[in-house]
């Protein structure tokens, strides 16, 4: 990718946000925070991120099904479901949401930009 990915955090704690944000700051511009899953779906339409991070326990609208219609409506969208749940389901559950990955909170932080970069990548490869 020749320019740094347009990412778009979606969570519900503050503290979350911003740590994420931080993270992704190294290498991505971050287009905007939402703490909503209903907010998530406007956002989603008005910024045209390539990718989003989001989690799935969302006010409104989980992080699921807010996924699901994004992804419908612009297949484009990457989405990372980012999320803390141990449930062994949620990253299946994740992808046939339509997202294009699954984070766990809990694993190393080198994990959601890896992931980030290697979305883009195949973006890219995939266009070209």
């Amino acid at each position: 990718m020749s320019s740094r990915p347009r990412v778009l955090v979606a969570d519900d704690h503050p503290a979350i946000v911003t740590a994420v944000c931080r993270l992704l700051e190294l290498d991505s511009e971050v287009v905007g925070t939402v703490t909503d899953g209903g907010l998530l779906l406007e956002a989603a339409q008005r910024l045209q991120p390539d990718v989003i991070v989001l989690d799935v326990n969302l006010p409104h609208l989980n992080g699921l099904d807010a996924c699901r219609q994004i992804t419908q409506v612009n297949p484009e969208i990457r989405v990372i479901v980012f999320s803390a749940m141990t449930d062994p389901a949620i990253p299946e559950r994740s992808l046939a949401a339509g997202a294009s990955a699954f984070v766990s909170k809990l694993a190393d932080a080198g994990g959601l930009l890896s992931t980030i970069k290697r979305l883009c990548d195949d973006r890219d490869l995939a266009r070209s």
